[in-house]
């Protein structure tokens, strides 16, 4: 664990949290706190609020990742990565399915390509996927029968969620039958579940695309927000655009380039001691081991990588792409795309009219002051009592997981947990809380 006085010195950590109220001053240096022992967490009241999580059984394990300015991130660890009594402590280099958070990934990855010309924000995906050529739309939800769409989809739209695209997550009806009829089921929960899944799912990404253009839409694009397998589409659209297989696409413009060495679509067997467990609760808070590490479905291959759910990442990993996107497209001297490119990226990119609203918790979603959405995150557009401020860009998982980086104020934060419902705790609110807590703390000094 790092000293107090390596995280807290410079004046940029005053900034931390405030787009929280905490401090408006950020130009004004503070004395730096006392020296304490090198093992004492920078962040006390986080660690206090992780050590409670534990030890109230309310999960096995959790790990957050917190940045300010180039100085070393602070790790926050509790607890393990599962209940077995042999299982490795929860740390920076543990392995989390952090599934809609491969979203804004994916995004970066589009971002790249439009950066370098093989595809522009408003082009069609037809130009890339002509199955998305005449598309179709629900005359209402009760029925599959549709007329044809107003226009066409777009990159944006992809990246937005406002394509007009299902999800099985929360898409009902008719339509919910028919995604699952068509296999249009990017995503893996556990073993069991994946052998019913791979029935009907597409083997290929894009046999995947195809089938889903046959598929009706809810609304005409760009017209509504609706949360969306856009960014497993747009996965698809990588692949066309690059002439290289997604996965490999990201790994070599984002997880290489970034040193990003915990990053997977299928998790090693060599790495299966440092990948946690997966949690269902049932009545009573009773949690029960639904995706167990040694017989985890993410220690196969996947049917084809997906880019909206699909990464088992660290602590570690996560909190450098998100050191990258605050730096504005670059970290440790390596560039991964221009600062322009990285401002649009985390700006509003909605279509005209169209807002968001925030979406449940349980899907991995965030709620809270007023927001828009970029490229494949929401964009935070005000500052609002425990909030991490206008600017604030980020997404969570379905297992829990939540990530966020505000560029202007240069401040980010991870947080690693595997268990479904991702709301059964509210430990984003309470996180950020606790953050407030620790830098008033030094504030007050």
């Amino acid at each position: 664990m790092i000293r107090l006085t390596s995280f807290l010195t410079a004046t940029v950590t005053i900034a931390l949290l405030a787009g929280a109220g905490i401090a408006q001053t950020a130009s004004v240096p503070l004395p730096a706190p006392a020296a304490a022992p090198a093992t004492a967490s920078p962040l006390p009241a986080t660690q206090a609020l992780y050590d409670s999580y534990v030890a109230a059984n309310k999960m096995p394990g959790i790990v957050g990742a917190f940045g300010g300015g180039d100085l070393p991130t602070a790790f926050v660890s509790a607890g393990k990565i599962a209940t077995d009594a042999n299982a490795a402590p929860a740390g920076p280099d543990s392995l989390w399915r952090v599934y809609s958070m491969t979203k804004p990934i994916t995004a970066m990855a589009a971002m790249i390509l439009i950066e370098d010309g093989k595809m522009k924000l408003d082009e069609p995906v037809s130009d890339f996927l002509p199955a998305f050529k005449n598309m179709r739309v629900q005359l209402n939800e009760n029925t599959i029968d549709s007329r044809p769409a107003a226009r066409p989809i777009t990159i944006r739209n992809l990246l937005t969620h406002t394509a007009g695209l299902g999800y099985t997550i929360v898409t009902k009806g008719p339509l919910l039958q028919l995604y699952i009829d068509k296999g249009l089921t990017p995503g893996q929960i556990n073993a069991a579940d994946e052998t019913n899944q791979r029935k009907t799912r597409p083997a290929t990404l894009q046999e995947f695309a195809n089938k889903v253009a046959t598929v009706p839409l809810i609304a005409d694009p760009g017209t509504k927000w609706s949360y969306s397998i856009g960014l497993d589409v747009m996965g698809a659209v990588i692949e066309k655009a690059s002439g290289m297989r997604f996965d490999a696409f990201v790994q070599a413009r984002i997880f290489d380039p970034l040193k990003m060495k915990s990053s997977y679509w299928a998790v090693p067997a060599s790495e299966v001691g440092r990948l946690s467990t997966n949690y269902v609760f049932l009545p009573g808070d009773k949690m029960f081991a639904f995706d167990p590490a040694a017989t985890s479905v993410y220690l196969t291959t996947p049917s084809f990588p997906y880019g909206g759910a699909g990464l088992v990442m660290s602590a570690r990993d996560y909190d450098r792409f998100l050191h990258m996107l605050q730096n504005y497209g670059e970290l440790d001297g390596v560039r991964i795309m221009k600062p322009e490119t990285a401002k649009i990226a985390m700006s509003n990119l909605l279509p005209p009219g169209v807002e968001f609203g925030g979406v449940g918790g349980a899907t991995g979603g965030t709620s809270g002051p007023k927001m828009g959405f970029g490229a494949g995150g929401s964009v935070v557009l005000e500052d609002k009592a425990n909030s991490m401020g206008a600017g604030t860009y980020g997404w969570g998982g379905a297992a829990g997981t939540a990530a966020w980086v505000n560029p202007v104020k240069k401040i980010r934060g991870t947080i690693m947990v595997n268990y479904f419902p991702a709301d059964k705790w509210p430990i984003r609110d309470e996180t950020v809380k606790a953050l407030i807590s620790d830098m008033q703390r030094y504030k007050t000094k």
